[in-house]
Order: C-alpha cells, then sequence, then structure tokens
C-alpha cells in the first residue's frame, strides 16, 4: 500500500513538471537580410532600376513571386525548426512596406499573422530596414526611425564636412512594447557596407548612436530589457561592436548599461553568416542587453539553445546553401555572376532565444 501510494506522488510530481514545461513559454527573436527584395514597380524616388523589368536584373513578377516564395519558405523553414514563428523578426535589403506586405501574406507565413513595422529611409539605393511581430505575442506601443546623424558622436569620422552632408544610409529603427506583460525595445540596423574598405569609421558611428539613444530609452523606462539586431557588416570583435555598442563575448561580464554579444564565440568556433574568399563572418548579429542577461527569476531572460550551449543561433539548412561551382557552401543568393539562379539569400539568418 505504501509503494503504491509513493507510485501515486511520483507521478503527480513528473505530471507537474510536464504541465510547468508545457506551459513555460519562449519567444524567438531574428533578423534576416533578405537581399534585395524588391518588387517589380518604378519608384521615381528610389534607384530601383535594376530591379524593373527592364532593368539589368530583368526583375519580372514571375522572378519576384519566386523570391517571396523563397524567402517564405527559409522563415517557415525556422518555424518548424523551433515549433513556432518568430515572435520577433527584423529584416533588411527591403524596398518598401509592399514588399513586406507581400511576403506576410504569402500562404506559408499567413498563420503567424506577422503585423509590420516600416519607414521609408534615405538610402540611395532605395533599401530599408524593417521589423516583423507576431500581434499575439507582441503588444505595439511605439516606433522611432532614427537617422544617420554626425552630430554629437565621439567616435572619429574620416569623411570631410561636404562628404557627410551627402552621405545617406539607412536608418536605425526602433520599435518598443510588450512580451508577456514586460517592456522590450528592439533596434534594427543595416550598417555602412564595406565595399572598397572603407567605412569602419561609419559603423562605428552606426553603432555609438544606437547605444547612445539606448541609454536615453533606459533613462526613461528604467529596466526596460532592449535587443539590438542587424546586418552589422561587421563582426562581434570589430570595434562598432566591441567598443562602441559595448557589447561583450563572454555573459559574465556583461555590466549594467551594456550587452552581451553571443555570436562572438560562435564565430570563433567556425560558425558564420556569410562567406568571402574563403573567410566567414557574423555580421547578422542579435544582441539582449544586460537586462535580459541578469534578469530576476521568472522574469525574460536570454536561454541557450541547443546542446552546444551557444545563447544565439545560425540558421542554415543544405537548400540554403550553394552545391556547387565558385560559391560551393556559401549561402545560395538570388543572383551569381549576374545570372538570376533563384537562390535565397546571401547571408543566413540568426536568432536568440528568450523565456522565463
Amino acid at each position: 500500500m505504501l509503494m503504491k501510494r509513493i507510485v501515486i506522488i511520483a507521478l503527480v510530481f513528473l505530471a507537474g513538471l510536464s504541465i510547468h514545461a508545457q506551459t513555460r513559454q519562449n519567444y524567438v527573436v531574428g533578423f534576416y537580410n533578405l537581399e534585395n527584395l524588391f518588387d517589380t514597380y518604378d519608384d521615381p524616388v528610389k534607384n530601383d532600376e535594376e530591379f524593373l523589368p527592364e532593368g539589368k536584373n530583368q526583375w519580372t513578377e514571375v522572378k519576384y513571386q519566386k523570391k517571396l516564395f523563397n524567402m517564405a519558405t527559409v522563415i517557415a523553414e525556422m518555424a518548424k525548426a523551433n515549433k513556432a514563428f518568430h515572435t520577433i523578426l527584423g529584416v533588411s535589403e527591403i524596398e518598401n512596406r509592399l514588399v513586406l506586405e507581400d511576403l506576410v501574406s504569402h500562404p506559408l507565413l499567413s498563420d503567424a499573422n506577422f503585423q509590420i513595422v516600416h519607414y521609408d529611409g534615405p538610402d540611395r539605393r532605395g533599401v530599408d530596414v524593417g521589423l516583423l511581430y507576431r500581434a499575439d505575442q507582441f503588444e505595439y506601443m511605439g516606433s522611432e526611425s532614427i537617422p544617420f546623424s554626425f552630430e554629437d558622436t565621439q567616435v572619429p569620422i574620416t569623411l570631410s564636412k561636404e562628404e557627410q552632408d551627402y552621405f545617406r544610409t539607412r536608418d536605425i529603427l526602433m520599435v518598443h512594447g510588450l512580451i508577456d506583460g514586460e517592456h522590450i525595445a528592439f533596434y534594427v540596423a543595416h550598417l555602412p557596407s564595406r565595399m572598397g574598405g572603407k567605412g569602419s569609421d561609419l559603423r562605428s558611428l552606426g553603432a555609438d548612436i544606437i547605444k547612445r539613444h539606448s541609454d536615453r530609452l533606459s533613462q526613461k523606462y528604467p529596466g526596460i530589457k532592449m535587443i539590438v539586431m542587424g546586418d552589422m557588416n561587421d563582426d562581434p570583435h570589430d570595434d562598432s561592436m566591441s567598443k562602441w555598442l559595448g557589447a561583450v563575448r563572454n555573459i559574465e561580464d556583461t555590466q549594467k548599461g551594456g550587452f552581451f554579444n553571443p555570436f562572438w564565440d560562435m564565430l570563433l568556433d567556425g560558425y558564420g553568416s556569410l562567406g568571402y574568399r574563403d573567410v566567414w563572418s557574423i555580421y547578422d548579429q542579435v544582441i539582449p542587453s544586460e537586462t535580459l542577461v541578469n534578469a530576476p527569476e521568472n522574469t525574460l531572460k536570454v536561454q541557450k539553445i541547443g546542446k552546444k550551449g551557444y545563447y544565439g543561433a545560425i540558421f542554415k539548412r543544405p537548400f540554403m546553401v550553394t552545391q556547387q561551382g565558385q560559391y560551393k557552401n556559401y549561402p545560395f543568393r538570388t543572383f551569381s555572376n549576374g545570372k538570376f539562379v533563384n537562390g535565397y539569400s546571401d547571408h543566413f539568418p540568426a536568432y536568440i532565444v528568450i523565456g522565463k
């Protein structure tokens, strides 16, 4: 009789653990460079001539629909892997709100009911950043498009005043709201390119703009949790991320007001979100604030992902990888040597998981 009672108590305890595990909620927060997601219409105020039916890329409606399908496929496959769609997904290299509306309404993604935050920016090539969110998990409170400004920075800038006045790049998007009742802000960035070996000071400036804005936001909303994400065009150890954003390699070193970069150790261990000349980099990063690292018990906190114990993940599947030729093993991109090859993106997406 005693043994039967012990077995019953044990079963009740295990059932309680099972229910707790089932009700524990995790939230996926990620970023994906969609590599030139342009529509087929001519926008007279944007430099979109290459992505028109008669343009260099012969960007027809058929190609556009293939591109949408491919982007939706990757996002849907991530949902399968994580057993849920992203709560928050930052995106870059999008032409406008229309392409995001077409993307989120795609049959592969329609169940997520993604909502859109987007502002038209000043980039001369006509690409912006944006943010998709699940309205059932994130309560939108507000957003801001933060201009790329040379004012009030301590970053040594190499451009002349005339060059600064002419310079245009993507704004930085900030969106804030509630997840599980907790106030959290997201910054989405696509920092200036490395083309021509230039721009390290400009990327540092972009990181500095985010850091100064996040400091002001923390003063306005004490204790707010924050995540910075984007195509940084820099690796985690570069000055923009490590010095000016203040994102550290080791989670235990995260200081108040600072950030932790989960992708630093991953890069050192050979992971990458893009490759160039046989060198892998992780330009695509999702970086939580100290308030998500050292969060109190039973509040939202960055979680480990998978058996290797990283706090970040690069999503990569064989269909997203070039299988042969010059770019074998690199991300399978939309165009190769000027030819449409019906690929996905020249970047792999990155994400983290937060939960209680």
